[in-house]
């Protein structure tokens, strides 16, 4: 959300799935705690509280009744996209830099009226993992041309390491392609097939990515992101710091 205000998006659907309530409570008013807050005269939690559900964006939700992928959920967009353009942000990859990625997708879009998605370099080792670019030339320094999209390659036949990460600047078009792709690579509906299909008849560019990425999407990841966030944070990081410090002793004993 944070990501998205700071790049000048104000109309967010999100699409959740059963049992998701806590995002859609999150966002809302808690009169309750509010006041319980004020009466104690925990001001700076007050405020907190009232800040995120001031965020000054529009918020809609809609509902994957079953499990049916990242095809399904965002061909469920496609009525609130209706003609625009629009990005999608996966909500398992939080992203870092002076410049949002988002609003770097947004003015790659300024630049070339052409979809583009977020690519960034991994470990070769890794690229199985992910949707993969094969790269067709650069246009500039952070943006290449892209000749298809390989889905979870082989790390021996990858086209490359750029792996395609969880942000997509999209035009609308995208979305009668979807309501026409076959499953591919293990039986689903891939978004990366029809950003490919897409990309045989406009321009698909990749832009790399050159800040942090914390991929929360498994629990490694979602415990190093933790200490991470925690310490940077000021209310935590000293703290955090100190015990760092203190369990790297006794693990090296």
């Amino acid at each position: 959300m944070e990501e998205a205000k700071a790049s000048g998006i104000e109309d967010i659907l999100i699409v959740t799935g059963k049992n998701k309530r806590a995002i859609e409570n999150h966002f809302d008013s808690n009169p309750e705690l509010e006041q319980d807050l004020a009466k104690t005269g925990k001001t700076q939690l007050l405020k907190l509280t009232q800040d995120i559900i001031n965020l000054g964006i529009n918020l809609y939700y809609t509902r994957q009744p079953h499990l049916a992928g990242l095809r399904d959920a965002v061909y469920r967009a496609r009525s609130f996209v209706s003609n625009e353009p629009f990005v999608i942000m996966l909500g398992d990859d939080l992203m870092k830099d002076k410049i949002p990625l988002t609003k770097q997708l947004i003015n790659e879009y300024d630049k070339t009226h052409a979809p583009a998605l977020a690519v960034m370099k991994v470990p070769h080792k890794e690229v199985s993992k992910y949707g993969v670019i094969a790269p067709d030339g650069k246009i500039a320094d952070d943006l290449y041309n892209v000749k298809n999209f390989v889905e979870k390659p082989a790390v021996d036949k990858a086209p490359s390491d750029l792996a395609i990460i969880g942000r997509y600047l999209l035009t609308p078009e995208i979305f009668d392609i979807l309501e026409h792709q076959k499953p591919g690579r293990g039986g689903e509906i891939q978004l990366t097939d029809a950003i490919g299909k897409m990309n045989e008849t406009q321009r698909v560019f990749a832009h790399v990515f050159k800040g942090e990425r914390f991929d929360v999407g498994n629990k490694e990841g979602y415990l190093e992101t933790s200490i991470q966030y925690g310490l940077q944070h000021p209310e935590t990081r000293d703290a955090l710091r100190k015990y760092i410090i203190e369990l790297g002793k006794k693990l090296a004993k």
